[in-house]
């Protein structure tokens, strides 16, 4: 059964940083890229980060880069993603993806707020 649970999620003051990470089962891990999303209330889910299935190539949105790092450990079957310099227009559910079944976790939730 595939699974993708996220966690990590939570409170944290701009300029801040957070790490959220996801595991993932039931599918092999290693061959697939995987991708982090958000939602915020009102708006559309966003593509925030992208891996390969070696983390050899990465991508982000415009809205996170150079504050935001996507990496995998492929032993572990996990992915990251370091937010650092967080700002208020960062909160949302962050969900992470892997775009090749379709699969998605249940999210986990990153509030920025002084």
């Amino acid at each position: 059964q595939v699974q993708l649970v996220e966690s990590g999620g939570g409170l944290v003051q701009p300029g801040g940083s957070l790490r959220v990470s996801c595991a993932a089962k039931g599918f092999p891990f290693s061959s697939y890229n995987m991708r982090w999303y958000r939602q915020t209330p009102g708006k559309e889910r966003e593509l925030v980060a992208t891996i390969t299935f070696n983390g050899g190539s990465t991508n982000y949105a415009d809205s996170v880069k150079g504050r935001f790092t996507i990496s995998r450990d492929n032993a572990k079957n996990t992915v990251y993603l370091q937010m650092n310099s967080l700002k208020l227009e960062d909160t949302g559910v962050y969900y992470c993806n892997c775009p090749t079944i379709n699969s998605w976790g249940q999210g986990t939730q990153v509030t920025v707020s002084s």
